[in-house]
């Protein structure tokens, strides 16, 4: 327990306090636009990026990822914000966190295990797109000295480790041209022009809205949107975090981490959020590893808004679009776009629907389910094909013996029934499975089907060498040894 706690918390001390001021400086526009979209006050994303961050370094699964206001989030907001006002948001946001604590207690994170490769692949490389066009306002329609000094950022950004690596470039570019900028004294948007910073802490308040089943009514499908969102963010992140620092985490305690962030985000006046793929990747490539470096980022934030306002307004929104775009393209896949040629195309396929489906609707969740359900639709149409039957005669031509192997399940129940030779004047068929397996109720069906097809030109028929597993699917659904069994399957 000391040794886990050691290792999570102060095994990287100095670059996860300095990652943490990096993605602190980078969250404070992001959570102002997110509660612009969301239509509320921008210190409600603010506090909501300072609780999250705080509350998920302890109580998540993740070491070193970023939890905080998100626009997936800030998206499904809109009309409750519209329609009810910023009480029911905070409602909805306490009982989002209770969804999912209760998600965590039944163990869904361990759902990830059915997103394949080519869904993540494509879910990281929308999201690098994505982050992308969320810069494109900042640079159009704006004068030469913002492309300037966006270019005199990245250039920071990617020539400074070559000096050295003990100070995070992200860190040195906003701090460079922020002094550039005051120095200057261009006239190009700062962070202070996105919106007031709070002035003072965040305070415990019960959301003011009647405790009836008519709140409940209102606020409950929001809940369980931004609850199955915001987990399956999370949990994405998660996966990708992991593969970039070659570590594991505990997806169960993520989601049970992320529920509790958001009660408590909810009490202290903030809107729910989750995961952030974006600043988890800041975090990565500026050193960040351990827990301080997501309770750092929380806390630098809060202090920075609050006490340091002033000074934080001043920063140029192009120091902060120069470390997005550097994210976005540390972010994409780019192997990707050479195995469209070399990789199955079932898998090119999965991964470029995801892409497109995320990057159309801006909603990670519709891109994510459309790549799941092609991935089992492609796997099941796969396994479907590995399905095999043939034959031989015994007894002198009196018997034929059918060998199945393979896997017999609804996508390849229909190929199994169309094996047999059903119109062969034969005394005896004898079915050998003890090659195959069936799965479901679907491939019992077909099994009775030939049974009974057989059985219809006077054959008599023996299935042998089903496994256990299969033999108790059968003895519980199958209908072609009970009474009236042909009319049970024809349905008269």
């Amino acid at each position: 327990m000391l040794k886990s706690l050691r290792r999570e918390w102060l095994s990287n001390v100095p670059n996860d306090l300095l990652a943490g001021i990096v993605v602190a400086l980078a969250l404070i526009p992001e959570a102002i636009a997110f509660s612009l979209i969301a239509g509320v006050d921008p210190k409600v994303g603010l506090y909501a990026s300072f609780c999250i961050a705080t509350v998920i370094a302890f109580a998540g699964g993740r070491p070193g990822m970023i939890s905080a206001a998100t626009g997936a989030m800030a998206l499904l907001m809109i009309t409750l914000v519209k329609e009810h006002g910023l009480q029911y948001l905070l409602a909805a946001t306490v009982l989002t966190g209770v969804l999912q604590i209760l998600a965590g207690w039944l163990r869904l994170g361990e759902l990830m295990r059915f997103v394949s490769r080519s869904v993540i692949t494509g879910f990281v490389n929308a999201l690098a797109i994505l982050i992308f066009l969320a810069q494109l306002p900042e640079l159009t329609n704006v004068t030469w000295h913002v492309y300037a000094m966006t270019g005199a950022g990245l250039a920071i950004i990617y020539l400074f480790p070559y000096l050295t690596k003990a100070v995070p470039s992200p860190l040195v570019a906003i701090i460079v041209l922020t002094a550039l900028h005051w120095a200057l004294d261009l006239d190009i948007r700062t962070v202070g022009d996105m919106g007031a910073l709070p002035d003072s802490l965040p305070v415990f308040l019960w959301p003011d809205v009647p405790l009836t089943f008519e709140t409940l009514r209102i606020i409950f499908p929001v809940s369980a949107t931004l609850a199955a969102v915001g987990l399956l963010e999370s949990l994405m992140t998660a996966s990708i975090v992991d593969e970039l620092t070659d570590s594991n985490s505990n997806k169960n305690r993520e989601c049970v981490g992320q529920g509790v962030a958001n009660v408590a985000s909810g009490f202290l006046g903030g809107m729910a959020g989750c995961a952030m793929i974006g600043q988890s990747v800041i975090n990565v490539k500026s050193g960040g590893r351990g827990r301080l470096s997501t309770l750092a980022a929380g806390v630098f934030l809060l202090l920075m808004v609050v006490f340091l306002g002033d000074w934080v307004a001043r920063i140029p929104m192009a120091a902060l679009v120069a470390v997005m775009l550097m994210v976005s393209i540390g972010t994409f896949n780019w192997a990707s776009i050479r195995h469209l040629r070399t990789h199955p195309r079932s898998s090119s396929v999965v991964m470029l629907a995801t892409v497109v489906t995320t990057v159309s609707t801006h909603d990670l969740a519709k891109g994510v389910l459309v790549g799941v359900l092609l991935s089992g639709f492609f796997f099941a149409h796969k396994v479907g094909q590995i399905l095999r039957v043939s034959s031989r005669t015994e007894d002198d031509g009196r018997t034929r013996v059918y060998t199945v192997t393979g896997q017999v399940f609804y996508a390849s129940a229909e190929r199994f029934v169309r094996s047999f030779d059903y119109k062969e004047v034969i005394e005896k068929v004898r079915i050998d499975v003890s090659r195959a397996h069936f799965w479901d109720i679907t491939a019992v069906s077909a099994l009775d089907k030939v049974v009974i097809k057989f059985r219809r030109e006077a054959t008599d028929v023996e299935v042998i060498g089903l496994n256990e597993a299969s033999a108790t699917l059968v003895d519980k659904f199958a209908v072609h040894d009970k009474d009236g069994a042909e009319d049970m399957l024809m349905g008269h």
